[in-house]
């Protein structure tokens, strides 16, 4: 991490007395309590200092650059029919890939650093309120001129999806320069965390960031039309080391048919090629297959009553990234990830708002 001469002074005095008041920071170093505030600030954004106390970071973290939006969700209280009026019933909750994922860390345990664009108004608000009491560190979200984004999904009366529209535009306004100021934070961190979902330009700009800091990256390509867009910043240069697309995903990233176990391992060898070192291809029902260069495993979903199924993929991932960070194997990982996915879709809620590690693992049981 990139800090100051002063900043190491100041963390130097911390770690001998956490709660040292900022006035007696500056008379220890010859300063103002104005210029110490400055750094603590600097700190505080660089994932150095949490909160009050001044309490050192001293354990994992993550950081996650992705989409932030309203969700808007339609369930037909029967089976849904097209082209006409369905009678059902309608909600509202954050949501977009990047801070449910971010959400789904928190909630875990594991702390987490949002790097998101929302808007300046009343649904930006609501979207910042609910990730920070989640637990999100969200300091580095932008708010901009355009409308906070949003996505509206129509389900069946059984809580799979019939269609979906997403609008991203704030999410595209998330430029280089904003990820460029969290540099510090994602050479701090033991994971960065990026969503499809962003620009191709700010996805590259990232993957150097990471590459140039060693910090390692897990890519969520999110849709189809997103892994063809991002296959082609996917090389050697910008190691990722984990990648989890579905099947049609997969197809995109690498232009291989995809229809076969053995064709999904070919697809995966090829990314493993190109820098991922785990491909971990989501299944649906089926499970998943995970793939790293020394071989491949299946993995078997865990059952459960369908309630509603957005936000199964992201939970996946986040627990993922979870478990890997309290010393999991990457299989172990994927299986506390299909865990998590279970519990997820078996609730109303695109996060669980009682999701901890304890009920995960419960689940694996």
């Amino acid at each position: 991490m990139n800090l100051t001469d002063r900043e190491q002074e100041i963390v130097t005095l911390l770690r001998r007395d956490p709660l040292i008041g900022s006035a007696a920071i500056a008379a220890a170093l010859g300063t103002t309590r104005a210029a110490v505030n400055v750094h603590l600030s600097n700190l505080t954004r660089k994932g150095v200092v949490l909160g009050r106390g001044y309490l050192l970071s001293e354990g994992a973290s993550v950081v996650v650059i992705g989409g932030a939006n309203m969700d808007i969700k339609a369930r037909s209280a029967r089976a849904a029919v097209p082209a006409t009026s369905n009678p059902g019933a309608s909600s509202m909750a954050a949501g977009g890939v990047g801070r449910n994922i971010a959400e789904n860390l928190a909630r875990l345990g594991t702390r987490t650093y949002l790097v998101a664009s929302i808007g300046s108004d009343a649904l930006g608000d609501q979207v910042l309120s609910a990730t920070s009491n989640a637990g999100v560190q969200v300091e580095h979200v932008r708010r901009g001129a355009r409308a906070t984004g949003t996505y509206t999904a129509v389900l069946d009366t059984d809580g799979e999806l019939v269609v979906a529209v997403a609008d991203m535009a704030a999410t595209d306004e998330l430029a280089p320069e904003q990820v460029d100021g969290a540099r510090d934070l994602i050479a701090a961190a033991s994971l960065l965390v990026l969503d499809g979902n962003l620009s191709t330009a700010t996805l590259g700009f990232a993957l150097d960031v990471a590459a140039t800091v060693g910090t390692r990256v897990v890519l969520d390509p999110v849709s189809v039309p997103k892994a063809a867009a991002l296959a082609p910043l996917v090389a050697p240069d910008r190691p990722v080391y984990a990648m989890t697309p579905n099947r049609d995903e997969l197809a995109a990233l690498t232009g291989l048919p995809t229809g076969t176990r053995e064709e999904q391992e070919g697809a995966a060898r090829a990314l493993h090629d190109r820098g991922v070192e785990l491909v971990w291809v989501r299944l649906g029902p089926a499970g998943s297959l995970l793939s790293s260069r020394d071989g491949v495993v299946t993995l078997a979903s865990v059952s459960s009553e369908v309630v509603d199924v957005t936000g199964a993929g992201d939970s996946m991932t986040a627990a993922f990234c979870h478990a890997l960070l309290t010393g999991a194997e990457p299989a172990e990982a994927a299986a506390y990830g299909h865990a998590a996915a279970a519990l997820t879709v078996a609730s109303a809620h695109t996060v669980r708002p009682d999701l901890t590690d304890r009920l995960v693992r419960s689940h694996q049981s």
